[in-house]
């Protein structure tokens, strides 16, 4: 009689254990000047509720605002171990046109509970299961007073320009348009994975009656010309309603433009008539000027000291700063990497400035002596 309380108490530990949070995930401090809060959104299934963890950023006010949806993408490693995505560059310029904007962490990224679904070599399904992660995030928020649900854009860089693309096949009401940067998933593992990503683009195409705008550079490390095209023509050809921004080269690689603070000039621009030629809101609204105010450390221009992936050319830091700099290569733009002779370094990504904090983290133990090696895919780094 003893053993079946007994069984019952170890599965549920172990069930526990498979939807727990990952526990080397640092807590990020909260930006108050973009009114950033972070909330869990239930994702209801027919046995568990996931629970989606979400970053809003609300202008003042009760609304009804229109909405962003910001997809994120995904870096390498295990997604559970991915920091939140926090695009605040991109926020601080939609709230200033009175959007409400919204960053859904995916079912097993980060503090999302629940497993990665991957899908294995079958990309499109693997789209198609992230958009029901995007779409109970989209049920949430268009039942709350404050969103306007008639007016809705959907964006997304990476994996999450193809989460993006998914979504556009469900004709979701109220949303306006897509935009899509560097979209699609790398399976090198898999066979005639370009292929594949292409033709599972055409199936897209054929669903979706969405306007949508694609963001594509020729240096891209993850997805190269001749894959990037051949996924627009098989788009637009089975009836996708797209125009693409063929941006040519962007620093040491193009896939990182829209979370730089360069990629702005190319980027917004275009978004800008593209909201316009969908009825969305174009026009900043005054007392909303005050979510673009931030002061950041400028940009350094860059060396070519050394290519960015290569480890082994970081100067002066020791076995524990190149194992930082490995998971510094994985992180999303905008990120930033800071070293000193003394072999201090620190890193940051996300938010207004990882540029500042990745030189405080380093004068921890810097002695006021950091430098920027690396900013987002350059390397910045002088030799003096």
């Amino acid at each position: 009689m003893t053993l079946r309380p007994r069984f019952v108490t170890l599965f549920l530990m172990a069930l526990a254990l498979c939807f727990a949070f990952p526990a080397r995930l640092v807590a990020q401090e909260l930006d108050a000047t973009l009114n950033e809060t972070v909330i869990n959104v239930p994702k209801k299934g027919t046995v568990f509720t996931i629970d989606l963890e979400t970053t809003v950023y609300k202008p003042d006010g009760d609304g009804p605002f229109p909405l962003v949806i910001i997809n994120h993408g995904k870096a390498v490693g295990d997604p559970r171990f991915q920091s939140r995505y926090r695009p605040a560059l991109a926020a601080r310029w939609f709230m200033q046109r009175g959007y409400i904007v919204v960053v859904p962490m995916r079912q097993g990224f980060s503090k999302s509970s629940g497993s990665y679904i991957g899908g294995g070599c079958n990309v499109e399904s693997n789209g198609r299961a992230q958009a029901v992660d995007v779409k109970a995030v989209l049920d949430y928020f268009v039942a709350q007073p404050y969103v306007d649900k008639t007016r809705i854009l959907l964006m997304g860089q990476s994996h999450g320009g193809w989460t993006t693309l998914a979504l556009g096949t469900l004709s979701y009401p109220g949303v306006r348009g897509l935009v899509n940067f560097a979209g699609g998933l790398r399976q090198e593992s898999c066979s005639a994975w370009e292929g594949v990503l292409a033709s599972a683009a055409g199936s897209y195409g054929k669903e979706t009656t969405l306007s949508s705008l694609w963001f594509y550079g020729d240096n891209d490390s993850y997805f190269n010309v001749a894959t990037w095209k051949s996924m627009f023509e098989r788009y637009t050809a089975a009836g996708g309603k797209a125009r693409i921004v063929a941006f040519g080269t962007f620093g040491g690689d193009s896939h990182a433009m829209f979370g730089s603070r360069n990629g702005q000039r190319i980027w917004q621009p275009e978004v800008l008539a593209f909201l316009g030629q969908v009825g969305l809101p174009v026009q900043s609204i005054p007392e909303f000027q005050k979510y673009g105010r931030v002061i950041t450390i400028a940009v350094p221009p860059r060396t070519d000291f050394a290519l960015l992936e290569d480890v082994a050319s970081v100067p002066f830091v020791k076995d524990t700063g190149r194992e930082a700099y490995k998971n510094f290569l994985g992180r999303a733009s905008p990120k930033a990497f800071a070293i000193a002779p003394n072999s201090a370094w620190g890193w940051a990504d996300g938010g207004d400035d990882p540029l500042a904090r990745s030189m405080q983290n380093c004068n921890l133990r810097g002695k006021g002596e950091c430098k920027l090696y690396a900013v987002d895919a350059d390397v910045v780094w002088k030799k003096e």
